[in-house]
């Protein structure tokens, strides 16, 4: 057991049938999360992270493929077993906001999760639980009886941190937790979120569009586009020497304060390809400047230097490998 990943995803699909025929919004997703490890995952808007995050903690049913927990296939149990799984398995979501219901003050709705759980003999036990979980995210005791309302985003974030903490997960999907956030808040719940793991071991997959960020926080990154995996690798690795064309110029779009070193911006031409019954082949490649024929064949996701994985067929020629 000691040797099996916390999680293991196995070619993964999560398509949506709309009128034109099936959005690919996940489609054919690998990789592996281990204990006390963060993920982030990246990509621009609409690439299928969110998506991704959900479908592995099963807010949304897969298509096809496998979801392991501790070595375990979780894809389509269901009742008894489904509430077990899923209480190793949580969610921060993006707007603390609608993600709490606006008629609980901040004590039932922490009380919540732990009512369900079926694991408290007492009201009195549920509170004294409540109130631990509110010390260790950093809830003042003035604010324990206030509503969302009555709270700025950064004490609602804190609140969502805590209520997925409630029944000691093992893996937290966080989408975007501090988008919503200002800059000095940001800080704050990072660091926090940073330290929850020091102290309880659990993993992250930190989806985010906000590249500072995610290499502040994460150990390894996987790069999205139109729902495939495109690259992963351990983070510094990542930034210092992507190999995709596409993390390529999705770096140079990183802000530089270095007055010596201006941005280099890459700039990307070409349509963006539909996710809608997408043709086989690199759907990157309207836009990319290395495309050729080879590109329009089925792309794989290969090991190109140790623990460092991209899925594209020009990267060894581009690259110099």
């Amino acid at each position: 057991m000691a040797d099996t990943p916390l999680l293991e995803i196995k070619h993964l699909k999560k398509y949506f049938r709309v009128p034109a025929g099936q959005n690919h919004a996940v489609d054919d997703v690998s990789f592996t999360i281990e204990r006390g490890e963060t993920l982030g995952v990246v990509g621009e808007s609409g690439c299928g992270k969110s998506t991704l995050g959900r479908t592995i903690i099963r807010l949304l049913e897969a298509t096809d493929g496998q979801v392991l927990l501790n070595g375990e296939d979780i894809t389509h149990i269901k009742g008894k077993k489904l509430k077990e799984a899923r209480e190793k398995l949580q969610i921060v979501f993006q707007d603390p906001y609608s993600s709490l219901n606006p008629r609980l003050r901040v004590e039932s709705a922490i009380m919540e999760p732990l009512q369900h759980s079926g694991r408290f003999k007492s009201k009195a036990e549920m509170k004294a639980e409540a109130n631990r979980l509110m010390e260790l995210v950093g809830i003042d005791e003035r604010l324990r009886q206030s509503y969302p309302h009555e709270l700025d985003g950064g004490r609602r974030q804190r609140v969502g941190i805590a209520r997925a903490l409630a029944l000691n997960p093992e893996f937290i999907v966080c989408d975007e937790p501090v988008s919503a956030l200002d800059v000095s808040i940001q800080a704050q719940v990072l660091n926090l979120l940073m330290d929850l793991q020091d102290q309880l071991g659990m993993a992250y997959m930190f989806v985010t569009h906000d590249l500072s960020v995610v290499r502040h926080i994460a150990n390894n990154i996987l790069v999205m586009y139109l729902g495939q995996a495109v690259e992963k690798a351990p983070t510094e690795e990542l930034f210092n020497e992507p190999l995709h064309p596409y993390t390529k110029a999705l770096l140079s779009a990183i802000p530089s304060v270095d007055i010596h070193k201006p941005m280099q911006r890459i700039q990307l031409k070409g349509e963006i390809t539909s996710p809608i019954n997408p043709k086989p082949g690199c759907r990157f490649a309207a836009r990319c400047p290395y495309a050729c024929e080879l590109c329009e064949e089925p792309q794989v996701l290969e090991e190109v230097r140790p623990n460092h994985f991209v899925q594209c067929c020009r990267c060894k020629e581009i690259n110099g490998l």
